[in-house]
């Protein structure tokens, strides 16, 4: 079990680096400094403090569900989405500007999200409140998201 979490730890951070490349270039560039952003778009420390707590989370969340999942190939590929979603979503806002294909990523991704919270819940019950940070951030990141894009 140390073992798959570890690795979920590596795939789920290792995400987290990628994106981070294109965010951490496009937070302080002209662009984004410039559009309007919603007036409850917390300070910048708080993406990292809550990035790091959501994908500890859902790397036990994910090793806990792995374990009790008999057929594991629905599962890698829901895995694999998310990870494509969370990890393409910086690209697409901070680097391409496509703040309607963001918006879109991210309301997929929180769907997404959701439905492995009540989906899988039978199988590892209250585990499944391991997803609940991930999926709160997601409402509040496609709310900031959704906010850009009406406004700008």
């Amino acid at each position: 079990m140390i073992y798959r979490l570890i690795i979920f730890l590596i795939l789920n951070f290792t995400g987290l680096a990628i994106a981070g490349l294109f965010t951490s270039k496009g937070v302080p560039s002209d662009w984004y400094v410039g559009i309007a952003k919603a007036p409850w778009t917390p300070p910048g420390w708080v993406f990292g403090a809550a990035w790091t707590i959501i994908m500890i989370c859902f790397s036990i969340y994910m090793t806990y569900l792995w374990e009790s999942t008999e057929n594991k190939n629905p599962l890698l590929v829901l895995f694999a989405i998310t990870w494509i979603l969370n990890v393409g979503w910086s690209p697409i806002f901070f680097h391409y500007h496509q703040i309607f294909a963001g918006l879109l990523v991210i309301s997929g991704l929180t769907l997404l999200i959701g439905f492995l919270i009540f989906f899988y819940w039978s199988q590892v019950k209250f585990k499944s409140t391991l997803l609940l940070p991930y999926f709160l951030w997601l409402l509040i990141a496609t709310s900031l998201n959704g906010y850009i894009f009406f406004r700008n």
